[in-house]
């Protein structure tokens, strides 16, 4: 039976673009899979921890040599990991905060590796869609184009884990809150709506 992990990761609840679009594309997968089944994780109401040196020194330690303390911190990426193992597709929204990935997300690689044990590719072989959303532009030939260290860091990230990110991106999705935006309104809308195509297509095919 086929499987959905869906995550998401923004702090801003229902203004949130990416869990509108992460929502759009788990509902057109569960179309498409209607004897699927889904995971929900929520990085943003409910975070894990970040990495500590429990978790990482129990990472390099023999699973019957580890403190009690490692032996909690390793369980910690060791679900983790399972959940994604247990996933045939992976929707993870990816909102950009301060030019970076949420730390939620951050945290959530580190465990994923961490918790890989010696078989740093074993998450290989799933789909992963990364919707992301960015307040401004960062396209090319934009003022602050490379300035999106979240799309460019995650596929090197998870290249430890063998997860290999597709990213659909709506940008400008602050021109409707933010003054200085404005003008991009019409920019935004165009994005947003390439976007959902975009999602909208993902499983066109399953099951035709």
């Amino acid at each position: 039976m086929a499987h959905l992990l869906h995550l998401d990761s923004s702090i801003t609840g229902d203004r949130s673009v990416s869990r509108k679009l992460t929502a759009r594309a788990a509902k057109n997968w569960l179309a498409a899979h209607p004897d699927g089944t889904a995971t929900y994780r929520d990085l943003a109401a409910d975070p894990i921890p970040h990495l500590g040196s429990k978790a990482w020194t129990a990472r390099i330690t023999p699973s019957g040599e580890r403190t009690p303390e490692q032996a909690a911190a390793a369980k910690v990426g060791e679900s983790l990991v399972a959940e994604v193992l247990a996933a045939d597709v992976v929707v993870l929204g990816l909102p950009l905060y301060n030019y970076g990935a949420p730390s939620s997300v951050k945290a959530w690689v580190d465990w994923l590796i961490a918790g890989a044990g010696e078989d740093p590719t074993v998450l290989g072989g799933r789909e992963l869609v990364v919707l992301a959303s960015r307040g401004g532009g960062y396209g090319e030939g934009a003022p602050r184009h490379g300035w999106d260290h979240a799309e460019g860091w995650l596929p090197h990230g998870l290249s430890l884990t063998g997860l290999a990110p597709r990213f659909v991106t709506a940008e400008f999705t602050l021109a409707g809150v933010n003054p200085a935006l404005a003008e991009f309104q019409g920019a935004a809308a165009e994005s947003l709506a390439a976007a959902e195509k975009e999602i909208d297509g993902l499983w066109a095919s399953v099951g035709v």
